[in-house]
């Protein structure tokens, strides 16, 4: 199904064919049901759907450190150069992680905006240090970064019957939702992280 997938998008260079196969590879192992959603989709708009997750996997991975093996100090300056990366990625298309090539090709591609990383890379370092949120609105602008930008990424990729612009509001609320419904979901893991995502107020 790779091959099929790859062919349909036009990606014809080897070492950007790997890099968008592991990043469906992370799809397939961490987000089953996400997943299985894209195969929903049509299949020359899978391997970019499969690149903006295995980026935002391999950063949440980093930041999430489950198995516990790495300082505080050391997931900073992993995630420090993961964005060093992503920024030399998408100013040049190649990347040292095969995520970022993937993710850069794909912001290419679709004309993805590179703020819309840059802000997910914010909401991705104050998990290192912040551990709750006062109030919805301080909660409001960490999802900003986690899951509003992830809706903006994907509208361009999903497509629109409308310009991208008016649907961009609708496209930021959805992610934000999910993200909402994720967080009700996880409560007792983030807590085992030392996080609470429900605003004190």
């Amino acid at each position: 199904m790779t091959r099929r997938e790859l062919a349909a998008a036009r990606i014809t260079d080897p070492a950007l064919r790997a890099a968008y196969a592991r990043c469906r590879q992370l799809n397939a192992r961490h987000g089953r049901t996400y997943f299985l959603a894209t195969r929903l989709l049509p299949v020359e708009r899978r391997t970019a759907v499969h690149a903006l997750y295995g980026f935002a996997r391999w950063a949440d991975d980093i930041v999430d450190d489950l198995d516990r093996r790495l300082t505080p100090a050391e997931r900073d300056r992993l995630l420090l150069e993961l964005e060093g990366d992503l920024a030399r990625g998408l100013r040049t298309g190649g990347g040292e992680e095969p995520v970022v090539r993937a993710v850069a090709d794909t912001a290419e591609r679709y004309a993805i905006d590179p703020a819309l990383f840059c802000d997910f890379l914010v909401s991705m370092r104050s998990d290192l240090s912040v551990t709750d949120y006062p109030t919805y609105a301080e909660l409001r602008t960490y999802m900003h970064g986690s899951a509003a930008v992830i809706g903006l990424q994907m509208l361009p990729v999903l497509g629109t019957v409308v310009p991208r612009e008016e649907a961009a509001p609708h496209a930021a609320a959805l992610g934000v939702a999910f993200q909402l419904t994720n967080f009700l979901r996880d409560v007792g893991e983030d807590l085992d992280r030392g996080r609470v995502y429900l605003p004190a107020d």
